[in-house]
């Protein structure tokens, strides 16, 4: 136990070293919806449902939300990217200004942001839509433009910290990396501290000698017969612009090996293609997505450009291996059925790392985890446990992000594997794109926040240590008190936005003289002991500390916040503890109460047991937490995303 207790701490530091390391991120951005939709009859018109749209939320996708990872991990994340002026882009800029994501996007006028739709009833996807042409190419104008973003985001980054910044590359085949772009990073690699790139055509970077790379299983298998089909010796994939069948794979999809026009090649035996990476979760499992046994086939890709692998989920099993639909690729594996991919893919692991030039290669399989190999020659496998495919959209780019972010901060191999297994595997509780925390990833590893090695209850004499660490750190430190009798929705959603307004949150608790000396005799409900045992479990409080005076003057004079809440609708300048807190060089902020969610409502209810209960306002469940919080028109979804009711703006 002290062995592993030992190790989370290491991990934390890690996490901890990271804050607020420069990352820039360039490439597809796209943005993700999610329709959730009820259904209890059929059509007349046909054997379909009829849905009835209850919540709409969105949320950046694709290279947006890397960047939004790496912003929600602690790092200062700058996204240069090409967007649609419309609808869309004005959505994907909403939920970058959300993350903290420093947004250097370029507008492309007549250009269309891409977007998945994602209709579901029950938490299941019934149907997806996408729009945005990969084939709508920048013009001149508009590949000018993204390099002056590059260079100018690549200065203010290294301006705004001193260091010098890291640099992801997410190349989804959408069109927001043309040739000229990605010459100018091959050609500025020597800017970047750490490069790390994802990209489903590898061989478009040739020369950009990345510091990892993070292929699926049949990215890593397209590059491997690619390499074998060649005659020449080098190391680098040749790219000729001529060749038609070495493009970009979302733009050169065809028929299935062996059909007609399809040319099938072989690469060196030992390396089937088969990776289902639809749902862009290495280290997550999404039922279904093993290959099929022997002599089936699941036919041709069909659709959708964009995905990370659109169709390579695809597998026909032939008598001598495995076909890659998607890539008109035939590999033969001498396995047949049972064919385990991370043994193959551990097996290749140099080739793969020659092949791309990296450093660090890590071939992510979906169900079955992730292989990672260095210099060192030494692989490293991690395993995944499965979840249904709508809670692992983007937790791919989790994982990107943490193992950037790791790497950047020179964490070793292991430790940067580890941490990006575990922030992927994290987010993957609740439907929606995936996002990692900072403070999600702390908790899961035992930490609390910035302060790993201090308890989540301290008393006032500790407190004062703790805040003058923080402080001296950099971080705002936000304060609020109440009683907190009987912990509901009001008050999770209240400490949850508390807790956005800074870097660390103090939660001062009335004892119980001090309770019964507000509220009267019969208060509190639930002894000191319980309430501050329920909020120390929250994710969003830091710290809890007992007071036993009606005020909370002598706290507020021992923290000196940055930020003071108090829950109400009354304006800022009606808190009594204002001009305290001002003249301690602090703001004062007020959160209103969440409408029917209160402790003397809930205990009213209790005492009115037998008599027909309120109707409420519906429900939905935090996918973070559990905790029951009402639908309003607008509103922050669990994963950093933006929520609306059908019929208003989103």
């Amino acid at each position: 136990m002290a062995g592993a207790a030992a190790e989370e701490r290491r991990l934390a530091t890690v996490v901890e070293s990271w804050l607020g390391r420069p990352v820039l991120v360039i490439g597809d951005a796209m943005l993700d919806e999610w329709r959730f939709a009820e259904s209890d009859r059929l059509c007349r018109e046909a054997p379909a449902p009829v849905l009835t749209l209850r919540r709409r939320i969105s949320a950046a996708g694709g290279a947006a939300n890397t960047a939004v990872n790496v912003a929600a991990l602690g790092g200062r994340a700058v996204l240069v990217a090409p967007v649609g002026a419309d609808v869309a882009g004005d959505e994907l800029h909403d939920c970058l200004d959300r993350a903290g994501v420093w947004d250097r996007t370029v507008a492309q006028p007549g250009r269309h942001t891409p977007v998945k739709r994602r209709m579901l009833a029950g938490n299941q996807i019934l149907l997806r839509e996408d729009s945005g042409d990969p084939d709508d190419a920048l013009d001149t104008d508009g590949v000018q433009r993204l390099l002056t973003a590059l260079e100018c985001a690549t200065e203010e980054l290294r301006a705004a910290g001193g260091e010098t910044p890291t640099l992801v590359v997410c190349d989804y085949g959408l069109g927001a990396l043309p040739a000229p772009v990605r010459a100018w990073l091959v050609a500025a690699r020597d800017r970047y501290a750490t490069i790390a790139l994802d990209a489903h055509d590898l061989a478009d970077w040739r020369g950009l000698a990345p510091t990892v790379v993070t292929p699926s299983f049949a990215e890593a298998t397209r590059l491997l017969a690619r390499a074998a089909s060649r005659t020449d010796s080098h190391l680098h994939l040749d790219h000729p612009a001529a060749d038609p069948t070495d493009g970009p794979s979302e733009l050169s999809v065809g028929t299935a090996p062996g059909a007609a026009g399809s040319p099938a090649v072989s690469a060196p035996a030992g390396m089937p293609g088969a990776g289902a990476r639809g749902a862009e979760a290495p280290g997550v499992g999404v039922p279904g997505a093993a290959p099929p046994p022997a002599g089936t086939s699941l036919g041709p890709p069909t659709g959708g450009t964009g995905e990370p692998t659109p169709g390579e989920d695809r597998v026909a099993m032939t008598g001598d291996g495995l076909s890659v639909t998607g890539t008109g690729v035939t590999v033969s594996a001498l396995a047949g059925e049972g064919v385990d991919r991370a043994v193959l893919a551990e097996a290749r692991l140099a080739e793969l790392r020659a092949h791309t030039g990296a450093d660090v290669v890590a071939v992510t399989l979906d169900t079955e985890g992730a292989v990672v190999g260095g210099a060192d020659g030494a692989s490293r496998r991690s395993h995944s446990t499965p979840v249904p495919a709508s809670h692992a959209v983007g937790a791919g780019d989790a994982y990107l992000a943490a193992m950037t972010l790791a790497l950047a901060a020179a964490a070793p191999l292991p430790t940067a594997a580890q941490l990006a297994q575990l922030a992927a595997t994290i987010t993957v509780s609740d439907t929606g794109t995936c996002v990692c925390r900072r403070e999600d990833l702390l908790h899961a590893l035992g930490a609390r926040g910035d302060d790993a090695g201090h308890p989540v209850l301290v008393a006032p004499d500790e407190l004062a240590a703790i805040v003058e660490t923080q402080r001296g750190a950099g971080r705002a430190v936000v304060f609020t008190n109440g009683c907190f009798d009987v912990l509901h929705p009001g008050h999770v959603r209240y400490l949850e936005q508390a807790r956005a307004l800074g870097d660390l949150l103090v939660v001062a608790v009335n004892s119980d003289g001090s309770v019964r000396r507000l509220k009267g005799p019969d208060r509190p409900v639930n002894p000191v002991e319980d309430r501050v045992a329920l909020l120390a479990a929250l994710a969003c409080v830091d710290h809890v500390v007992i007071f036993e005076e009606d005020s909370p003057a002598g706290l507020i004079e021992v923290v000196r916040p940055d930020v003071y809440v108090k829950g109400g609708d009354y304006p800022p300048e009606m808190v009594p503890e204002a001009p305290l807190v001002r003249r301690l060089g602090g703001q004062v902020r007020t959160l209103g109460y969440v409408p029917d969610r209160s402790t003397s409502a809930i205990i009213d209810r209790i005492r009115a047991h037998g008599h027909p209960a309120t109707p409420v306002e519906p429900e939905q469940v935090d996918a973070r937490r559990h905790a029951a919080v009402p639908v309003e028109p607008e509103q922050v979804d669990a994963r950093g995303s933006r929520a609306s009711t059908p019929g208003r703006p989103a």
